[in-house]
């Protein structure tokens, strides 16, 4: 009960203060504006003037929209200048912050000294120099600036370094440190080989593999095996009969399959050659003998049931010497690995020798 009481008493006091502090809030406004008329009686009219600018512009801005009031750039710049012209310019901002108006103050000293600190423009280089410089990077690539920069003082041509630094490397694509594998083919490709298993199925559904080596830089097929159990010394085997006459590659090039072994690398080695295995997840390192392998899907095994071992041995076979000696090569420029060679013009009649039962022909012209 005297709690309640007491409770009762405290929230009459408090609404009993807040009511004189209106009271005396609404007393005291027009006493507050007789102070402000009386401050401004010996101010300037020029600082009156600038206090009014300030006011009426924040006044446009607030009645031109709703919702939160924003400044526009001619704006700012107008309150920059009133509030310039003005000491009391605190007191007369009523939309922004003091902060605000400093902050924009000094982003315009930003944007000053950033036009006032820009280079001079000096006088633009010929499109002929620029083409002049970049043709000596593309042409010499083991010269540098400096180098380059000397040659052009030699033909009366006067550039800075870094003139010449940056129209180079316009000229000059940054490419792999090092010699890339493309090129590594491409330089070595007539002495090396690579081989590949090539796994399908025969009539009764039971795997056949076929161990295919072909020679990159010719694409000629050196060596065709055909077994149902691959093991590391029947691929060791085929290597062999490959070099058998003496004659190896420098370079050989396979996958890290279980199935080649030390046997085949010992084999290799005895033929002269070096094994290169292929890097992990880098399906272009045996890129050739790849595609070569989905010729023989394409082009032969897809088409034909295949009855036996030697069935399939019979038909790789001829199928191989059909690549080697009468199948044109888009990699070669339409050539013949093995064999005569294209574009000669002859006379006789062209007749037609069937491969693989007529799977492809071979058009030649009779003597």
């Amino acid at each position: 009960m005297i709690a309640s009481l007491v409770r009762s008493l405290r929230s009459a006091v408090v609404r009993a203060v807040r009511r004189v502090a209106a009271f005396m809030r609404a007393a005291t406004r027009p006493a507050d504006a007789v102070v402000g008329v009386l401050q401004d009686l010996p101010r300037s009219r020029g600082q009156l003037l600038a206090e009014n600018l300030l006011l009426r512009q924040q006044l446009i801005v607030a009645s031109r929209t709703a919702t939160r009031p924003k400044f526009a750039v001619h704006e700012r710049w107008l309150a920059l200048l009133a509030a310039r012209m003005t000491v009391r310019w605190r007191e007369a901002l009523l939309l922004v912050q003091p902060e605000t108006l400093l902050r924009w103050h000094r982003e315009g000293f930003r944007l000053f000294w950033r036009k006032k600190s820009r280079a001079t423009s000096t006088a633009r280089l010929s499109r002929d120099t620029i083409v002049l410089i970049q043709r000596l990077a593309r042409e010499n690539r083991l010269w540098g600036a400096e180098r380059i920069r000397g040659e052009l003082l030699k033909l009366g041509i006067r550039v800075a370094k870094r003139t010449v630094q940056k129209y180079m490397q316009e000229a000059r694509v940054r490419g792999p440190s090092g010699q890339t594998w493309s090129t590594f083919l491409r330089n070595q490709g007539h002495q090396t080989w690579a081989c590949d298993f090539l796994q399908f199925y025969d009539v009764w559904f039971q795997p056949v593999f076929a161990f295919l080596l072909i020679d990159l830089g010719s694409r000629k097929v050196v060596q065709v095996g055909v077994t149902r159990t691959p093991t590391s010394t029947w691929v060791a085997h085929q290597m062999r009969n490959a070099t058998a006459f003496g004659h190896g590659p420098r370079f050989v090039v396979r996958d890290r399959d279980h199935r080649y072994g030390s046997d085949f690398d010992r084999a290799a080695a005895g033929a002269g050659a070096k094994v290169i295995k292929t890097p992990a997840r880098a399906p272009k390192a045996n890129v050739v003998c790849d595609r070569f392998l989905g010729s023989v899907r394409r082009e032969c095994l897809d088409h034909l049931l295949v009855l036996s071992e030697r069935h399939a041995l019979s038909v790789l076979v001829e199928y191989c010497r059909y690549f080697n000696e009468a199948r044109p090569h888009q990699a070669l420029g339409q050539s013949i690995p093995v064999g005569v060679s294209c574009g000669v013009k002859g006379s006789g009649t062209v007749v037609g020798v069937p491969v693989l039962n007529g799977l492809h022909h071979h058009y030649r012209r009779a003597a």
